[in-house]
């Protein structure tokens, strides 16, 4: 009997990933199916019901879901999720129709549509009200869309939808490129549970990566490891922003950190497929959400969890775990249809000159003159500009591996700074 914490959903992992005979049937059957080209986005969600990772998922969402999920953080069958799971297409599709779901070329899926759904733009502005507007500067009514049509990319990914939206369960025929390219990173969350198991875990937490690991994430699941029986890295290998690193940059800098700063039994580092939405919040509860499919039951969640410029709060993922929806009713608890991760919620960290270590607004009394303000946006700048990094910034071996991909690249994007990575809010 495993001691990790059961899948989401209370069905086990639904994992509609294909292998073997049926693989080889379904993709023959594809050839005869009409065609359509998905966004990476949808690639990435692909993959997670493949693999089990969005358990009880088993395709994307019809109308109901999507509403349910928006206006309740709830399905239509009263299971908790956060952030609508939906494909858009252009094309004029029946319901019943088999469709071959296509990237780059490449067939990922096939798909037996359930629904088919007009979302209008007032659908497409509601959804990102209800999904990315937070209580920070840039989601102020007067200027939230303006900004957020220039600076959000999960709003310009959500207004750049097509008319409709297809529902209906999807057979997955690939995980692309993963596998290949990270053999020792990427992993599914049986094979995660098992590794787990096999170390006799039970008391686990995530902490989530988009950004290489500088000191502050190191202290964050140091904490981790001292109360836990253990921590997963577990990093985004999906598509990001312009500007953010590469994720095969970011797992050499990890595997540096684990092999000289880490008791290697007590970590696991694993990478997970899907492109950022930068939700924030909601995003927050999204990865705690599908971490408790991988045998994950806490989630480490710090400062500006999955933001992105000022729309959040500095700790409203945080906040949000305290008021999404948890059904009291036994019955429906024990089905499993509610979150079982829970945050590990943590304040600011920072090196503190006078600490002369690392520390959190909790437990260093100094001000703000004697702190090294770490953040992923706040490096990313000053490496991009070649400024000096700062003492206790970042260990010395990962400077030298991100100083390396600065220098070879030969286009520069501009990195913003906004209040929570420059320490403005503190």
């Amino acid at each position: 009997m495993s001691k990790l914490v059961p899948p989401h959903g209370g069905k086990g992992l639904v994992c509609c990933l294909l292998e073997g005979k049926e693989k080889e049937a379904e993709t023959k059957k594809a050839g005869g199916l009409r065609r359509i080209d998905i966004s990476a986005r949808a690639k990435g969600d692909l993959i997670m019901m493949g693999i089990g990772g969005f358990s009880p998922l088993n395709g994307f969402m019809k109308k109901a879901d999507w509403k349910g999920v928006c206006e309740k953080f709830l399905l239509a069958d009263g299971t908790f999720w956060p952030v609508p799971i939906t494909l858009d297409t252009d094309e004029n599709i029946k319901v019943g129709e088999e469709l071959a779901l296509y990237n780059n070329n490449e067939l990922y899926a096939t798909m037996k549509v359930e629904e088919v759904y007009e979302m209008t733009e007032a659908d497409k502005k509601w959804e990102c009200y209800q999904v990315f507007k937070g209580h920070g500067d840039d989601s102020a009514d007067a200027k939230f869309w303006e900004t957020a049509l220039k600076d959000h990319p999960g709003v310009q990914m959500v207004m750049g939808q097509k008319k409709y939206n297809i529902a209906g369960p999807v057979k997955v025929l690939s995980e692309g490129e993963y596998p290949v390219k990270y053999p020792n990173v990427y992993k599914r969350p049986a094979e995660l549970r098992a590794e787990m198991e096999k170390r006799n875990w039970k008391k686990v937490a995530a902490l989530q990566l988009r950004n290489p690991m500088h000191r502050s994430h190191e202290f964050l699941a140091k904490i981790a490891i001292e109360v836990c029986d253990g921590v997963v890295i577990h990093s985004l290998i999906g598509n990001l922003k312009p500007g953010d690193i590469p994720a095969e940059v970011r797992v050499e800098c990890i595997d540096t950190l684990v092999d000289k700063y880490f008791v290697k039994q007590n970590v696991i580092q694993a990478g997970y497929p899907l492109d950022m939405r930068y939700a924030g919040p909601r995003e927050g509860l999204l990865h705690a959400t599908f971490r408790q499919n991988y045998g994950i039951n806490n989630m480490i969640i710090g400062r500006d969890h999955a933001g992105v410029g000022d729309f959040y709060g500095m700790f409203e993922a945080q906040e949000i775990f305290d008021r999404i929806p948890y059904v009291n009713d036994c019955a429906t608890a024990h089905s499993g249809k509610k979150l079982l991760c829970d945050p590990m919620k943590i304040d600011w960290t920072f090196y503190c000159v006078k600490c002369d270590g690392m520390a959190s607004a909790r437990t260093c009394p100094h001000g703000k003159e004697d702190r090294v303000i770490l953040s992923g946006t706040k490096l990313r700048k000053m490496l991009s500009e070649k400024a000096e990094i700062p003492d206790h910034f970042g260990r010395e071996e990962v400077l030298v591996i991100l100083r390396k991909y600065y220098e070879g690249l030969t286009e520069k994007v501009e990195i913003k700074m906004q209040g929570a990575a420059s320490g403005a809010k503190m």
